[in-house]
């Protein structure tokens, strides 16, 4: 049993994905490639937005966006500390300082409700990560950012894909950022990136930054950096993105007949929920258990797989311990302490989706 199975997909892909290999192999435009461009495009299609710009990673499309917008010293940016270390790292790596607002306890994103408490003169943006696979709630998000003059950056590294109120994740607020790694719903076969956004100005900037600060050859305007999406990891995602609603929809499939086999009491075993007129790409299918040592010991011994996302607040770690990040997070630290997420992919079948509950409900 795996926990994310990418050999089903490549097999369903491998054929066109060779064809396209052979095509860069053959006009050898590694680097900004006819493939790039065209990528830019779909995803830009896809998202609903009228700029598409590829990066080298997740963390590189947070660290720009965040330039872009002239986000710095003495600057804070409120965000949620229940996710991968990347979003407060790159807050700080230019020289801002990330604040923690608590997480809803069904949908673990950031809670609207507790945000305005930590704005104050040096809050500049609001960075919302839509975990999981689910968008934040901006409906709430959106109108606290206009009534007190703040940006919206979307760290949307689990959420390609979804949907709130017919609009997709990468849409909502100034910039949209999301991430390719390999185990994503949308991954590459390395390390690469992207940049959503309707501004022209913006978009202009960020192609300049993700490239030495480059504006025309051999003239560089401002400092950046390189941060080059390759021909490679484009033809890939373009091959992969024909694919990847109908994987949403087993994605969903799956998620469904889980949150079938393992309704409890909630006080016991809880199962995903979904914002009301959200869709979640079901990046991670997770449960927050109330023994999960016990259940973490008897998926061990049936050799099913399983992970804990995340172990720890993000101000628990060294870097973001200081006076400034650290925050009153009650449902976080409750969270991180009970979640569980199981395997959850396209080809998951229902006997393993079955043996896995089985296993759980052991240890309740």
């Amino acid at each position: 049993m795996k926990f994310i199975d990418l050999d089903s997909q490549y097999r369903k892909i491998e054929s066109n994905l060779k064809n396209r290999f052979e095509t860069i192999f053959n006009h050898k435009q590694f680097i900004g490639g006819p493939e790039v461009t065209v990528l830019e495009n779909t995803l830009a299609q896809y998202v609903g937005v009228k700029h598409c710009i590829t990066t080298a990673n997740g963390s590189d499309s947070i660290f720009l966006a965040l330039m872009a917008l002239g986000i710095g010293e003495g600057d804070e940016v409120i965000t949620s500390p229940f996710t991968y270390v990347a979003t407060a790292e790159m807050i700080q790596l230019v020289g801002a300082t990330p604040v923690f607002v608590d997480i809803d306890k069904d949908t673990y994103n950031i809670d609207p409700d507790r945000i305005a408490t930590k704005i104050n003169k040096n809050t500049k943006a609001i960075m919302p990560v839509s975990i999981f696979g689910q968008c934040a709630d901006f409906n709430k998000i959106l109108s606290i950012a206009e009534e007190h003059q703040l940006f919206v950056i979307e760290d949307g590294a689990q959420s390609f894909g979804a949907s709130l109120n017919g609009k997709r994740s990468c849409s909502f607020g100034d910039i949209g950022c999301t991430s390719f790694f390999p185990t994503k719903p949308l991954g590459c076969y390395g390390d690469g990136g992207a940049i959503f956004t309707n501004d022209g100005t913006v978009n202009e900037l960020l192609r300049s930054l993700k490239n030495h600060g480059q504006t025309s050859k051999n003239k560089f305007k401002y400092l950046g950096i390189n941060s080059r999406l390759d021909s490679i990891q484009a033809a890939v995602l373009l091959e992969k993105i024909q694919i990847l609603n109908q994987e949403i929809e087993l994605r969903q499939s799956n998620a469904n007949r889980y949150s079938g086999l393992l309704s409890c009491n909630k006080q016991i075993l809880q199962t995903p929920e979904v914002i009301k007129n959200g869709s979640s790409v079901w990046a991670q299918y997770t449960i927050k258990i109330h023994n999960r040592d016990l259940a973490i010991d008897n998926l061990k011994k049936e050799n099913i797989p399983y992970a804990i996302y995340y172990e720890k607040p993000l101000y628990h770690y060294s870097p973001y311990c200081g006076s400034r990040s650290k925050a009153d997070c009650p449902v976080t630290e409750e969270v991180c302490n009970r979640v569980l997420s199981l395997p959850m992919h396209p080809w998951l079948t229902e006997k393993d989706q079955r043996k896995i509950a089985s296993v759980i409900y052991s240890a309740i």
